[in-house]
């Protein structure tokens, strides 16, 4: 009888690719649908999705020609201790969203709502920057 020794390369070599990662600790990742800029009328509107996060945990501000959509929600202790624990891991929500705006807006027009998990901002189109009919003269 022979005995066989198997050695850590052979053991390792000998797993599926993906048994490798199951033991590495990996960030938990997340998705989200992104960011939609429209022009609609005489308005620019941004749409950015932030599920699970309420309103006031959302921040937007709009600096040097920039709007920046943050929002963090972390479950506070409270919320930890109304729930029976079956698994736990720590619940942060994040989302970091950065865009101009095709064109030039009317800062202080500037709003912005949160519904159903997305953030909607809106801006009035700068008077500057709207189309102007031309007056065509006979010379």
């Amino acid at each position: 009888m022979k005995i066989r020794t198997i050695t850590p390369l052979a053991r390792w070599m000998s797993r599926s690719p993906w048994e490798l990662f199951e033991d590495m600790d990996w960030p938990q990742v997340t998705w989200n649908s992104g960011l939609d800029v429209y022009e609609e009328g005489d308005s620019v509107h941004v749409k950015a999705a932030v599920p699970g996060i309420p309103a006031d945990k959302v921040e937007v501000t709009y600096e040097d020609g920039v709007l920046r959509i943050n929002a963090r929600h972390e479950e506070s202790e409270e919320e930890k201790k109304r729930k029976t624990v079956v698994y736990r891991a720590d619940r942060v929500s994040s989302f970091d969203y950065s865009t101009t705006f095709p064109r030039p807006i009317d800062a202080a027009s500037i709003q912005a709502t949160v519904r159903d998990g997305i953030v909607t901002v809106t801006a009035k189109i700068a008077e500057e920057a709207k189309a102007k009919k031309i007056a065509v003269k006979a010379a």
